[in-house]
């Protein structure tokens, strides 16, 4: 008789196994907590503190509930398609092709953005630490830098990972002990509960409008997804690490948020006139405990952004682009996979030449970071929506699953607060959005009237291999 291959093999859907699978549940974890970054609100926490009228942990709260229902849903299609490309995958197979290529044009703003736009904070905040360096140059040698360790292969980019991990820990561990010692010392407004609800400036409306900011921090856990193809353990390892990555980083985000404002030097003036220079969180750190603590806060800022956190974020880029392109639905030479070092080489590349670019034009433009911050957080969110969709589909429906928590109310659930989120998100994010997906559909409906219909690769049925699907132009 025949071999039938595991269920988690990748012949089951009709592809080759290519990438290395050498990733075990821990550096799936390590890899989202990187990606999420244990500090990232470090460098938006005066956005986020403005936004939410000083009740910046409890949108770090709402952030990371509203998340780890779409990490639920995430780790459901995971066990059902246990293959790189994310919501692409996801959406493309739990519910047609042609959606899966809309989800994957959507994420594009997410995955395609983020490196850019941390090479851009990353550069800004190096240069304001040693002015002689140019941003420019800055940013040029992170992406460098990154691009080579991930061309040397996925166990390298794993490696590097726990190191710059451990360092952001000692950082945050840092700022945590010294920040308590301080408000016992009576420094900043000591200890109280207005950082997690203000009767005085409390709203549904700009707690979600401060959602929407502080969700970029969250952004990360979702790249696990990404990495299916090299995960050496069972499929549920993917949803399992999605989860706990969520849990601890929301956790740090509150306890940081929280020690923060309660010594920011004016909250008031933080909350009328904002954070223009994104120097809030250094400034609560001065109070703590003066200038070197200021420094060492900004400076692993600008570490974990440009170095730790672009470099999952390139990883995460160029597996989704060789994923549409294994499927034909970009260009076939991104699909090409180095031989020795195993990775998707073309497409690691192309994000390089990409965030080298794009951050050098963002950075002639005074509102890059903010544009670059609104698209991406845009192009997940709703991505994620079509997330919870799939679950349904998938298993409601086509399966008759009669699991309704997980595969209708919890979907339901995180599908409501999300759009809730977008909903009171910046206006001219939703525009740009809009107007990108619109872009994307008249790509679609080229393909389409030319006979080009996105397909995905069919289960084998026969004794042989599967190969790659044809690129039939």
């Amino acid at each position: 008789m025949a071999e039938h291959p595991p269920p988690d093999s990748l012949q089951n859907y009709g592809y080759r196994q290519e990438l290395h699978r050498s990733l075990t549940f821990r550096d799936l974890l390590v890899y989202g907590l990187v990606f999420m970054v244990p500090i990232a609100p470090f460098g938006i926490f005066g956005s986020v503190f403005q936004g939410s009228g000083g009740m910046v942990a409890l949108t770090y709260a709402i952030g990371m509930v509203a998340m780890m229902f779409t990490a639920l849903s995430y780790a459901q299609m995971a066990r059902a398609f246990p293959m790189s490309g994310s919501v692409y995958a996801y959406a493309g197979r739990g519910i047609a092709a042609p959606v899966g290529f809309l989800s994957g044009w959507m994420i594009l703003l997410d995955y395609v953005l983020v490196p850019g736009l941390l090479y851009l904070i990353a550069g800004i905040a190096m240069n304001s630490l040693v002015p002689a360096v140019p941003v420019w140059l800055w940013l040029l040698g992170f992406v460098v830098l990154n691009t080579a360790v991930n061309y040397a292969g996925i166990r390298m980019t794993a490696r590097v990972n726990k190191v710059m991990l451990l360092a952001e820990l000692v950082v945050l561990a840092a700022f945590v002990v010294i920040g308590v010692i301080a408000l016992a010392r009576g420094k900043g407004r000591g200890f109280d509960f207005t950082a997690v609800y203000n009767g005085g400036t409390f709203s549904w409306g700009l707690v979600f409008g401060a959602v929407s900011i502080a969700v970029l921090s969250f952004l990360g856990f979702d790249g696990i997804s990404m990495l299916a193809e090299e995960n050496k353990e069972s499929a549920r390892a993917i949803g399992r690490s999605m989860v706990a990555a969520l849990l601890l980083a929301g956790a740090l985000f509150i306890v940081q948020t929280w020690l923060a404002s309660l010594l920011v030097p004016d909250p008031d003036k933080l909350i009328d006139r904002g954070d223009p220079d994104g120097t809030a969180f250094y400034d609560a750190a001065r109070v703590a405990s003066g200038e070197w603590l200021a420094t060492l806060t900004a400076a692993a800022t600008a570490v974990a952004w440009g170095f730790a956190n672009s470099l999952v974020a390139q990883a995460a880029t160029s597996r989704l682009l060789y994923a549409m392109a294994r499927d034909r639905q970009l260009p076939s030479f991104l699909a090409r996979v180095h031989p020795r070092h195993r990775v998707p080489v073309n497409a690691t590349l192309l994000t390089a030449a990409v965030s080298l670019v794009l951050g050098l034009y963002m950075n002639s433009r005074d509102d890059g970071v903010t544009l670059l911050s609104t698209l991406i957080n845009f192009g997940a969110l709703t991505t994620f929506l079509v997330l919870h969709v799939s679950v349904v589909v998938h298993y409601l429906i086509r399966r008759r699953s009669r699991d309704y928590w997980r595969h209708l109310i919890a979907p339901a659930i995180g599908f409501a607060i999300l759009a809730y989120v977008v909903f009171n998100a910046d206006i001219a994010a939703q525009r740009l959005g809009f107007v990108w997906l619109g872009v994307g559909a008249a790509v679609l409906a080229g393909l389409l009237l030319t006979g080009r219909r996105p397909r995905l690769a069919v289960m084998e049925t026969t004794d042989e291999p599967a190969a790659t699907p044809p690129r039939d132009g």
